[in-house]
């Protein structure tokens, strides 16, 4: 499976932003999905996943309450709703496709978008 994450961009601390990761090639509703993203020289980081039918999510605790994951099966889309941004979620946010139940571990991913930039300003 292919996957191509959209919507990163510049916005100001307390704004909101909505990323989208548009899947092509095998089938979209086998598989979770999750965001993680990545600060300047640190290590990737999981943000939240969602199981293959969108039955259940989960978040990293720096984004519960803030950020929401959906999927659109029909249109093979992951989408990443991001509210209250912070200077700290400034970072390049990757897509992933993985095991079919939510999964916070980035090895259990065997498919990866290009990455989007969100930068938040304060």
């Amino acid at each position: 499976v292919q996957l191509q994450a959209s919507g990163g961009g510049l916005v100001q601390a307390g704004g909101s932003l909505r990323l989208s990761c548009a899947a092509s090639g095998r089938s979209f509703s086998s598989y979770g999905m999750a965001w993680f993203r990545q600060h300047p020289g640190k290590e990737r980081e999981f943000v939240g996943c969602i199981t293959w039918v969108g039955s259940s999510t989960n978040y990293a605790d720096s984004v519960k309450g803030r950020f929401t994951l959906s999927r659109d099966n029909a249109k093979n889309t992951v989408y990443l709703q991001m509210n209250s941004l912070k200077p700290e979620d400034t970072a390049v946010y990757y897509c992933a496709a993985g095991p079919r139940y939510c999964s916070s571990n980035s090895a259990s991913f065997d498919y990866w978008g290009q990455g989007t930039l969100v930068t938040v300003s304060s």
